[in-house]
This record gives C-alpha cells, structure tokens and sequence, in this order.
C-alpha cells in the first residue's frame, strides 16, 4: 500500500478534528528519504489556513479549488501535505495532494549498496540465513531419497543391542573395576598428609597408579575380540580416570607445597585459607570423580534443587539425537566408507570425491555428538549433582584461529590441560611454544588411544591429525593478522578439521581395519 493510499477520503469535513484526523494518516518525508506514516501533533496544532490557501465551495457542494503550500522548514526539508474541505450538506469529496513533487530532490546524501564491503557486516542478513535453512533442508532431502531409493532402509535389528553385545562383558566388568584406581590415590594421599611418606614416594606411588589405570583397560581390550564401539567408550572412560587422577595427585602436592611455604615465611595470597582447603576426605573424592570436571578441588559452585522436568526432556533430547546419529551412520557413512577405496592407494581424484561425499554426513555425526555430549549429558550430570559452572564449552563454531577453538570446544579438558600441563611448563622456564607443542602431544597420545586400542591397530593417524594442528595454528594465526577483523581463520578451521580431516581420518582406519580383519563390526 502506497503513502497516497494510506489517506482515507471522506464525504466531507466538518470540523478542525475530522481534518486533524485525516492529516494524521499523511506520510511526510523522513531524514533519509522515506516517508513516515503520521505527522506529529506539533505540525497539525495549526489552523486549516496555515495548510490550505485557499478552498472555495461550489453551490453544489464539491470543490472548486485547492492549493497545497509545503514547507521545507528543518534540515531535511520534511514536507507538509495539504488537504482540501468539501462543503457542508451531502456528497462532498476530500480532495488530497501528494506532496513527492519532481522538483524535489530524490538522493540527499552518500550511501553505500547493503552487500558493499563497508557496510554488509552492519545489515541484518536474516533473509539469506532463512535462504541457507531452505537449501540445506532441500539438499538434504534430495540426498535422503536418493539414499533410500539406492540402499533401501539398512537400520539393522540389533542397532542398539544384539548378541554379539554378550561378548563385550570383559570390558563392562574392567569398567566397574576402574573405581579401585581412585581409591588408591585417596590411601595415598591420606599417607602423604600424616607424612607417613616423603613427598618423592608420594609422587613415585601416583605415578604407578595412574599408569596401571590406563594401561589395565588397554590390555583388556587388546586381548577380547570386542567391538570397536565398546572399547572406544571404556578406553574414553579409562583416560576420563587417568586425567582426574593427575588432576586429583596434582592438586594436593600443590597444596602442600604452598602450606609449606607459607610455614617457611613466605607471603602468598590466600595463604589463611590453604589450611582449611586441605581437608582430604572420602567424599570430596567421590564427588569429583561423578562431577563433570576433570578438575579438583575440595568444593565447587552448586545449585539448589534438581529440576525433574528439564532433566526428563534432557534425556529425550538424548535419546532421540543418538538414534539420529545411528541411523546416519548406519545409512549413509557405512555405504560410503563401503563403495570406497584406500585414499592412499587408489586414484586420488577418487579419494578426494569419497572424502567430500563423507564430509556432510560425518559432520552431522560429529555435531550431534558434540550436542549430546557436552551439551546433553554434561548438564544432566551437572543437574543431578548439583554441579553449578556448566561452562563446558564457548561458542567455538566462531573460533578465527585453531588455537582459539581448542581453547573453547572443550572446556573441560581446556581448563585441565591449562591447570595441570601448560603453566606448569612455563613455571618451570619451558617456552610458550614448547609448553603448547607438549600439550598438543598429549592430546595426540590420547585421541590415539582412544582409537588405535579399540581398533587393534597403531597406524598413528589419529597421532598425526593432532600434530598437523600445531602447523594450522600457526597457519590460521598468520592468516588472522594479516586479514584482521574476517572469518578467513574461521574458514580454515572448518575446511581442514571437519571437511577434510576427520573424513580422511574415518577412511584410513576403515580401511586399514578391513584389511586386518576381513569383516567390519
């Protein structure tokens, strides 16, 4: 509807409000060129004199004349409509003139194009986002059909338990052994505080418990034919315990260190507080090793009450994104890896397509994993242990710089790795780029671990895909320096870690373990 066809018309005016009224539903000219759709009171306080020259009254009641006077009084030239009267009796006509004239000027001022490179960061571009929902939900749809129409439904019966599940129970039952490790480090520790044993045995005694802690699950899973998705999540369940030992044994030797400082005269800040914070009890150990923190401490921030409703819908939320993650693996990402050959092997034309065609779906795996993890599950652990910093990660999928996503994705490992490796590194003289390269190197270890050991084989690529990172940072980085306040870091991260990378890393262990076992579990 146009400005000219906001204004009603009457069959005549007959007093100073119907002719307010109508003048109120006038558009005038705005600062930058558009019109708004009321004239404010202080223009329409007037007489009809001040906005009509002259209306003269034929005998019949219609209207003889009609002059229109704009001011262009302000700084933009905001303009006044007239409106014209009819005459008194029955069938009388309003008569109204626009006042957008040619000889008005139609650009007032400079103005740069909505997708300029000066102004398209400070547009709304809600419009190409709905656009970009719409293009991904019919790509995918296509790809959903096409995958059917080839395949057919290959969600097996057994996809959440089978009988082949029975054989795995060496591996529930180290799982259940696990807590032993624990209450080891706890005697330990008790020891330590009566000084029952000097600090260097304390330390050797640590360091014997958290390497059987991780090396038992190890050799259960090498010596059982279980399947890979088992040993994955004991293996994710043994380097959970190993790393809140470290963080547990760490902990209290740094607290000891600082009372005895203190003791010695040295001035700390807190320092009145470090003997009320060494307090070992059984509690305190149990409560950390079921908190969502690889990081201990005697208390931690909590919430009142546990909310019953929202833990039920976390949980159906859980529920229903793992089966989503099921059925993409099971429908897409198993004929893929299937139809395809070694990417090392083969032509690599063909690689590169097996890649990018394994590229969407594993991302979507890869993102609902993180969604159920760290989002779901962490918050339902937080929520039912009244866990009360739920910071478990940032808003990574923003990161400019690979280093900057690895400080935010996981932020429990992050604060450990922080905590524990790399200020420990630099208190000890190591160099920035060095404590970081040890950090990367342990993070490598254990992503290894968690794959090789379940797979029954040590080919070292996951190894690699977390060294490679310490070059993107540095690449990512430089890239962010030198093209400052844009996404091209952004770009890198998602184009080599979740395009390329993790793709290429599924296909090499896919392949090298059909090799070595003939079948795929």
């Amino acid at each position: 509807m146009t400005a000219v066809d906001a204004i009603d018309t009457t069959d005549g005016i007959s007093g100073e409000s119907n002719s307010n009224a109508d003048l109120r539903r006038m558009c005038r000219q705005s600062k930058d060129g558009g019109y708004d759709v009321a004239a404010s009171d202080n223009d329409l306080r007037g007489t009809r004199s001040d906005w009509v020259d002259g209306v003269g009254r034929d005998g019949d009641g219609g209207v003889e004349k009609e002059k229109s006077a704009v001011s262009d009084g302000g700084k933009d030239g905001d303009e006044k409509v007239a409106s014209g009267g009819s005459g008194g009796g029955a069938g009388g006509e309003t008569v109204v003139t626009y006042a957008f004239r040619a000889s008005e000027p139609a650009h007032r001022r400079v103005k740069e194009s909505p997708l300029s490179s000066d102004s398209i960061f400070k547009q709304s571009h809600a419009g190409l986002f709905n656009l970009c929902i719409v293009v991904l939900v019919a790509v995918n749809s296509r790809l959903i059909i096409e995958n059917l129409m080839k395949y057919g439904w290959l969600i097996r019966s057994g996809f959440w338990f089978s009988s082949k599940s029975l054989r795995d129970w060496p591996l529930f039952m180290c799982c259940l052994s696990l807590p032993i490790f624990p209450l080891a480090a706890f005697s330990v520790e008790k020891l330590a505080q009566h000084k029952y044993i000097a600090e260097r045995v304390t330390v050797f005694l640590h360091v014997i418990i958290t390497t059987v802690a991780i090396l038992y699950p190890v050799l259960v899973i090498l010596r059982c034919d279980s399947a890979v998705l088992s040993g994955v999540t004991l293996m994710l369940f043994a380097c959970i315990v190993w790393l809140k030992l470290v963080s547990y044994a760490h902990t209290n030797y740094d607290t000891r260190a600082l009372i005895k400082a203190v003791k010695e005269g040295d001035d700390l800040p807190n320092a009145s507080k470090l003997e009320l914070s060494y307090n070992l009890n059984l509690k305190s150990l149990a409560y950390f090793m079921v908190a969502p923190t690889l990081c201990y401490q005697i208390n931690y921030p909590q919430t009142p009450c546990i909310r019953k409703a929202w833990v039920a819908r976390q949980l159906l939320k859980l529920i229903i994104f793992t089966g989503l993650m099921g059925f993409i693996v099971e429908q897409y990402i198993n004929p893929i890896v299937q139809n395809s050959q070694h990417p090392l092997k083969g032509d690599l034309l063909y690689a590169l397509e097996r890649v990018l065609k394994l590229s969407l779906p594993n991302l979507y795996v890869w993102l609902c994993m993180f969604y159920c993890f760290f989002h779901l599950w962490l918050n339902i652990l937080a929520e039912l242990s009244h866990f009360g910093d739920r910071e478990f990660y940032k808003d990574w999928w923003n990161a400019k710089t690979v280093e900057e996503y690895w400080r935010m994705w996981n932020m429990p490992v992050h604060k450990w790795m922080v905590r524990h490796i790399y200020f420990p590194c630099l208190r000890n003289g190591i160099r920035r780029d060095v404590a970081l390269l040890i950090a990367f190197f342990i993070s490598a270890v254990f992503h290894e671990l968690c794959i090789a050991v379940p797979c029954h084989m040590f080919k070292l690529w996951a190894f690699m895909g977390i060294m490679l990172q310490v070059p993107l940072v540095g690449l990512s980085n430089y890239l962010q320096k030198k093209f400052s306040n844009t996404m091209v870091g952004n770009m890198v991260f998602w184009l080599f870690f979740c395009i390329l990378g993790q793709p290429m890393c599924l296909l090499l262990y896919y392949h090298d373990l059909l090799n070595r076992k003939g079948t795929f579990d």
